[in-house]
């Protein structure tokens, strides 16, 4: 991500959010920070940037530390549609009012 990109505040406060989750999970499993890096694939580094919620850390960085702690099911729903109540309020308005038949030879 670039340096001077501009965060919008409540993904600045999600990620923060996300972030000290990750950390509290971690805390609660008493692990340490060198140990979920290395089952992560990643380095501390990019653990403890992940615990601040750092929005330039790469999404596959949370989901290697979230699976590495058996979560990872909840990032895969996310964006399931089963939780777009939006999309499927859009969807409905969408509907026809009355389905018609169409008859052959007329």
């Amino acid at each position: 991500m670039k340096k001077n990109a501009i965060i919008i505040s409540p993904v600045a406060g999600a990620l923060k959010k996300l972030g000290e989750d990750i950390r509290d999970a971690r805390r609660r499993r008493n692990i340490t920070m060198a140990l979920l890096a290395e089952r992560a694939g990643i380095n501390v580094i990019t653990l403890s940037k992940i615990e601040k919620g750092d929005p330039g850390t790469s999404i596959g960085g949370y989901a290697s530390v979230l699976f590495s702690m058996s979560m990872i099911n909840r990032l895969r729903d996310i964006a399931d549609a089963s939780h777009d109540l939006t999309g499927q309020m859009l969807a409905n308005e969408r509907l026809p009012k009355r389905v018609r038949i169409k008859r052959k030879g007329t």
